[in-house]
């Protein structure tokens, strides 16, 4: 195949006519010299029986030496059965991708296709599937441990080691919580990335057996009755501010969720009904927890001091939000009970179990600690399931605790009809 034809001054002297016509280089290179007087290099070749061209710009811009190493690169890749034709328009989609992507950095969103792009779609399509609190937490832990290392990575691109390698900091510190509930999400958006044709395999998969099993940690609660009544005499000893006194009597009375008391809002109670009607955001739905006379004065006797804003225990510091996660928790450290003894959240164990011990039924026990079904239809149904029996459970509660408190010999009761 003869090659390099003509000399440069062929090309330099080449006039326009009344039509178009090319000069042959050789080897598939011609220059175009259009009427216009404009002068092009093209490439021509044949590929699968099919004839192509590829444009390598104006003379003598680009000039008959570079014309000619283009033309030596494009016969290369034809040799390997490459079409250059294709590289080239993956090579312009490319430099759109990145012109795309330097806007969308500057405007604060994230590379196409990458990572944290996919992600921000996938949280968008289950937000209407969980809570507002729960895909918070979800985004959140994302961003904060797997965004520095795979955010700006194209999807495609994940291996693996790349998973793990997220995963690791948090292994080697036993945060295997964070770390099963961070792999498990993403593997969740490596699922939505092969539903989307973003990815063939889910690579995150592999790593489940590198991350070591978490021993289940329960709650500690003291559930002998003795001890009980002592923990309760020093709940009323305790000498901090008149907010948090009061959160603390409240706590073993209802037996919620810490994180459902210290959020508890003015709204959702109704002294006259003798109901607090929160919304349970662990297991997304609304709940009703009856009131004892004891839990009914004890919300009477902080009304006046908080009634005006929207918790029942704001913070101390007077910013609009409720009392912190860690008052209870130093409250209780405070009068000698440390995590090791007695937490805010094993005021439900204490309950559960001596309220199982005495009788009471295991149902009506579930439904007063808000273990309620994900199903939102029986969710809806068991709101006011057991309500009755939960009224008489809940004010015979109140009143053996306060038997505990005063140091009574206080006999197990039993619900009407148990023998």
């Amino acid at each position: 195949m003869a090659l390099n034809l003509n000399k440069d001054a062929v090309y330099r002297g080449a006039k326009p006519k009344e039509r178009d016509y090319t000069i042959n280089d050789g080897g598939g290179l011609t220059l175009l010299v259009k009427s216009s007087g404009s002068k092009l290099w093209r490439f021509i070749y044949r590929l699968d029986g099919k004839q192509n061209r590829l444009s390598f710009g104006a003379y003598p811009d680009v000039s008959l030496g570079q014309a000619r190493r283009q033309a030596d690169e494009a016969r290369q890749r034809i040799a390997e059965g490459i079409d250059p034709g294709e590289i080239r328009k993956q090579e312009k989609v490319a430099k759109q991708l990145a012109r795309q992507n330097e806007e969308r950095q500057s405007e604060g969103l994230p590379i196409l296709d990458s990572v944290a792009d996919i992600t921000r779609q996938w949280l968008a399509s289950i937000e209407h599937l969980t809570s507002a609190t729960t895909h918070k937490k979800k985004a959140s832990r994302i961003e904060r441990l797997a965004f520095p290392l795979l955010g700006n990575k194209p999807i495609k691109e994940v291996k693996s080691f790349d998973v793990f390698a997220v995963l690791k900091p948090l292994i080697d510190k036993q945060q295997l919580e964070t770390a099963h509930r961070l792999h498990a999400e993403i593997v969740a958006v490596l699922d939505y990335a092969i539903a989307h044709n973003f990815v063939e395999f889910n690579q995150a998969q592999p790593v489940a057996r590198q991350i070591p099993a978490q021993k289940v940690k329960h709650r500690a609660a003291i559930i002998d009755p003795k001890q009980v009544g002592q923990l309760l005499r020093d709940l009323y000893a305790y000498q901090g501010t008149f907010t948090v006194q009061m959160a603390l009597r409240l706590s073993p009375l209802l037996f919620q969720r810490p994180g459902e008391i210290r959020q508890m809002y003015w709204g959702d109670v109704d002294l006259i009904a003798r109901e607090w009607r929160p919304y349970i955001s662990k297991t997304d739905f609304y709940h009703i927890v009856p009131l004892s006379n004891q839990a009914v004065s004890i919300l009477e006797a902080i009304q006046p001091l908080t009634a005006a804003g929207q918790y029942v225990f704001p913070s101390s510091r007077g910013d609009g939000r409720p009392m912190s996660d860690n008052t209870i928790r130093s409250a209780l450290l405070s009068l000698g009970y440390d995590s090791s003894i007695q937490t805010a959240h094993g005021f439900r164990t204490i309950a559960s179990t001596l309220l199982n011990e005495q009788g009471w039924s295991p149902d009506a026990i579930e439904r007063q600690l808000a273990h309620s079904p994900r199903d939102q239809v029986r969710a809806a149904y068991n709101r006011a399931q057991y309500l009755e029996e939960r009224r008489r459970m809940m004010q015979a509660w109140a009143d053996y605790l306060d038997g505990l408190r005063a140091g009574a010999e206080v006999i197990p009761f039993k619900r009407a009809g148990t023998t």
